[in-house]
């Protein structure tokens, strides 16, 4: 059942999914190694569940292409999928991880999902996307060394997000499944 709570919070994940890449794209390639767009994506799989997450991964790089021009529509498709598969599997990782604490669980449902996201992109990548011109050099590069200091942003911060939010008793978690 739908939750006005989670579709207000899932909107602000959109929202913020669109604005923090602008604030990335004033340094040239920010956007792919510091990933702002993931951030609230991952955010929202973890807090908001299923279809919320699934919704923001495609409803975010089309409006934010739509309104800012980023990503480039060459890329658009491919990042959709990649950050509906983020938002799902954190999702899913965060409501089915037999684990009963949700420092934890978060942190499972995080790298579970970032793994996943990424081999994911890569498939699609060689399979659908560019096919011929992928190579497992190109997606090592974009998907681990480029993206570090993103996926350490994200490594460090989603997990303290989600710690201030549930200390301050605007979201609330499950830690059983």
């Amino acid at each position: 059942m739908f939750s006005v709570k989670k579709m207000v919070i899932a909107a602000l994940f959109i929202a913020l999914g669109i604005v923090l890449p602008i604030a990335f794209h004033s340094v040239p390639n920010a956007g792919r190694i510091f990933l702002p767009m993931h951030i609230p994506i991952l955010l929202c799989g973890i807090i908001c569940g299923l279809p919320y997450s699934l919704i923001c991964g495609i409803v975010t790089p089309l409006l934010s292409s739509m309104l800012t021009g980023m990503p480039p529509a060459a890329f658009l498709p491919s990042m959709i999928c990649e950050l509906a598969a983020y938002g799902t599997v954190s999702s899913l990782l965060m409501r089915y991880a037999p684990v009963n604490k949700i420092y934890a669980k978060t942190y499972i449902s995080l790298i579970g999902a970032m793994i996943f996201g990424r081999v994911f992109y890569g498939i699609l990548n060689a399979l659908v996307f560019s096919v011929g011109s992928y190579s497992m050099q190109i997606w090592v590069t974009a998907a681990f060394v480029t993206a570090l200091p993103g996926v350490i942003i994200q490594i460090v911060i989603i997990p303290a997000i989600v710690a201030v939010l549930q200390k301050a008793r605007l979201v609330e978690l499950k830690a059983s499944t």
